[in-house]
């Protein structure tokens, strides 16, 4: 018995030990640190100034105006899953200040803004935040111009478990940083889920903790987690500015959110993010549906991104991940086509497989499958593969995948993409989105703007996310029967982490047109919708709507009624071929060994040479004139192709429209220009072995490789520009 009873003891102290370590009794939270050096040295500034001037001229930019490049969407270790990713897979997380260095001395940005997610965030955070974007903002100030803009934000994570409660993810950004401009505390998304980055318990942690030698770095992390578990949830019904400072916020649907901007009555922007990325956006899922119950407001949501690092949000497909055909809502599995593998018939495929391995008969085996899609298809949210109990990634082939998307996004979800927005027309009211477009980064190691070279794929990319789950998530055994998912046990990231690993890139950027690089005419700009993303590097991009006397009626972004013949110019410039190293002012301006530990010993270093444009693609969309006209006849894409001399003063084009005039409906243009190829991270997702049809045979994902190993494939770097809404004149 005293054996027995020591026993206990022992495990109970053990236990206390590891709930201790993982309350963070041991540990320091994340902090957000100081940026770089106390001011940034006036060189760096005269150099940073000129480099971005030089940038336009001699290409016929109009006189008094400039473009400016930026990153709308950065997280720092503040944000659970960056954390968690830069703890339990090797690497370290980063911070608020860290971005700010990243932005200015690596990759040479005019603006940017901190969007960590709201959830996570504590009153501490969120005053550390609002100090150091001031801090970051502050420096570097030349004769009143800064060289470096930074943006208050956070942003809004919301995840549903089937399309009808499915809004997605939002990045708010603030226009100013004086104190009476930033709300108290940041607005969460209040998930049908519930918290969508659930905390494991303490005890877990505690045990993480142990086994990797009670690291400090994991001692910190722990800590992290108590804190964020530690604020509690703000009183339902309360007026915004009569909430105590230190609970968290939360908002159901975006119309909550658009109300509770309101009542803070500060300048913001909700921009729209990853729509297509399946790993969070459940089967069916479509952005149209957001034109309903005030859950579009026009005025603040005025920009979506269409590129990130998690891939690009832009192409519309015909293929669907499930079809909801039946009056009861329920969802219906798809055959597969030539062009697509639904992972729903796949899930059945997989179970097929095994039951014949087992020598079950066919008949059997094809009730299993059945079965199998049917389960899969149940699941809340995208989390159908846990329904297949211990699958492995290269078993699920390239299912969900788009094969022919540029940088396709994860489980590609077509209806929430871009261009089925810009066809999107609400029957009733006849309101659509009138989105400008723009690229960011979502990098979660704080390095905004991390597009500029293809190199250091886990730092530069977020593909240490995809390992994230693994020491804290197990999966079933594998089975030949498939089984229903508990909705209270799913998880919203596939544990075939070999696959995500593929979809994740170097990330986009945001472009500006404006007259000058001030927080005043940024804002401006990205208010009016004269803006354009790229996938990276800094191409130079104008599209007008002209008169007879090449006069611009409306440049990117604006919107012209007319029954006439719509004519347009499109002016673009390639980027700067990139030299190794970084240049002067980054060495000067970021001390020790930081240049190394935040850019890789590599910056945005431009030559003096441009790369050739090789084509300009037109797509031309006309919004939908009822619920039943297919978005198939609507999206022309690409209208029409233009090829390029690829001359380094880059290439000009103009059209028209002829079918405008007898239409009698709205149409909206917009341009991409296209570089020519280079080796990009993961430009082949997962480089799958094809027969002559295109199908995957054996996908080789680029998970398990060396750290080194990159995973180029040629891919098309490219911009696209916001759109020119031409409206139909009505009388």
């Amino acid at each position: 018995m005293r054996l027995v009873g020591g026993v206990i003891v022992g495990l109970c102290v053990v236990a206390a030990a590891l709930d201790a370590i993982g309350r963070g009794w041991f540990g320091s939270p994340v902090v957000s640190g100081s940026p770089g050096a106390a001011r940034v040295p006036p060189e760096v500034v005269a150099e940073r100034s000129q480099s971005v001037r030089a940038a336009a001229a001699g290409v016929g930019a109009p006189e008094g105006s400039q473009i400016l490049f930026g990153d709308l969407h950065v997280h720092s270790g503040f944000s659970l899953d960056a954390l968690a990713a830069g703890v339990f897979t090797g690497g370290e997380p980063y911070t608020v200040a860290d971005a700010c260095d990243f932005a200015r001395y690596c990759s040479a940005l005019d603006f940017w803004s901190i969007n960590d997610h709201a959830m996570n965030s504590t009153p501490r955070r969120w005053r550390e935040t609002i100090d150091t974007m001031r801090a970051c903002d502050a420096r570097g100030r030349r004769e009143g111009e800064p060289d470096l803009v930074s943006f208050l934000g956070w942003e809004w994570t919301q995840m549903g478990t089937r399309p009808e409660n499915h809004f997605g993810h939002k990045n708010v950004v603030l226009r100013d940083l004086d104190e009476a401009s930033i709300p108290a505390r940041p607005i969460a998304a209040d998930s049908p889920t519930g918290n969508p980055f659930v905390l494991p318990p303490p005890a877990a942690i505690g045990a993480l903790a142990l086994l990797n030698g009670l690291q400090q770095t994991f001692l910190d992390a722990a800590a992290s987690f108590a804190e964020m578990a530690d604020v509690p949830r703000c009183a339902d019904g309360v007026p915004v500015r009569e909430l105590p400072d230190d609970c968290r916020e939360w908002a159901g649907t975006p119309a909550e959110l658009f109300a509770k901007l309101d009542d803070w009555g500060v300048p913001s922007l909700v921009i729209p993010h990853g729509t297509t990325w399946g790993n969070y956006t459940p089967e069916g899922s479509s952005f149209a549906r957001q034109l309903e119950n005030g859950n579009h407001d026009p005025d603040r949501q005025r920009l979506v991104e269409i590129f990130s690092g998690h891939g690009s949000a832009e192409e519309h497909r015909r293929h669907r991940a499930a079809r909801f055909e039946r009056r009861d809502g329920v969802a219906v599995c798809p055959e597969p086509s030539e062009a697509y593998l639904p992972a729903c018939w796949q899930a059945g495929e997989i179970i097929r497989g095994r039951c014949l391995a087992e020598g079950a008969s066919e008949s059997e085996c094809e009730t299993r499958a059945r079965e199998a899609r049917r389960y899969f298809l149940a699941t809340p949210s995208a989390a159908g593969h846990l329904a297949v109990g211990g699958s492995e990634a290269a078993e699920w082939l390239d299912a969900g995948q788009c094969r022919d998307c540029f940088l396709r996004a994860f489980n590609h979800r077509p209806g929430s993409s871009v261009q089925a927005m810009l066809a999107a027309q609400e029957p009733s009211t006849k309101q659509r989105f009138r989105f400008g477009i723009i690229g960011s980064s979502d990098t979660h190691t704080s390095r905004a703007g991390s597009g500029y070279k293809e190199t250091a794929r886990l730092d530069m990319t977020d593909a240490r996310l995809a390992g994230v789950s693994v020491p804290l998530l197990t999966g079933p055994p594998p089975a030949s029967r498939a089984a229903p998912v508990d909705p209270a046990d799913f998880s919203p990231t596939e544990r075939a982490d070999a696959r995500m690993a593929s979809f994740f890139y170097t990330g986009g950027l945001a472009a500006v047109h404006a007259s000058e690089r001030s927080r005043e005419a940024i804002w401006d700009a990205l208010l009016r919708r004269e803006v354009y993303a790229t996938s990276g590097p800094k191409i130079l991009l104008w599209f007008d709507l002209i008169d007879a006397d090449d006069d611009v009626v409306a440049p990117m972004g604006g919107a012209h009624a007319t029954r006439d013949l719509p004519r347009f110019r499109v002016r673009a410039v390639g980027s700067f071929e990139q030299m190794p190293g970084c240049p002067g002012y980054s060495v000067r301006g970021l001390a020790g060994d930081e240049l190394a530990r935040l850019c890789r010993g590599e910056c945005e270093n431009p030559s003096d040479r441009r790369r050739p444009i090789t084509r300009i693609e037109v797509v031309r969309i006309r919004p939908r004139a009822d619920a039943d006209e297919s978005l198939d006849a609507v999206i022309e894409d690409p209208w029409r192709v233009f090829e390029c001399e690829g001359r380094e003063e880059g290439c000009r084009v103009e059209f028209e429209d002829p079918d405008h005039p007898a239409a009698g409906r709205d149409s909206v243009y917009y341009v991409r220009a296209i570089e020519a190829a280079i080796p990009t991270v993961n430009g082949g997702s997962l480089r799958c072995e094809t027969d002559e049809s295109g199908r995957c045979l054996e996908p080789n994902p680029c998970s398990g490789v060396r750290d080194d190993d990159d995973c180029l494939v040629d891919a098309e770097p490219r911009a696209w520009s916001s759109p020119i809404f031409v409206d139909w004149r009505r009388p």
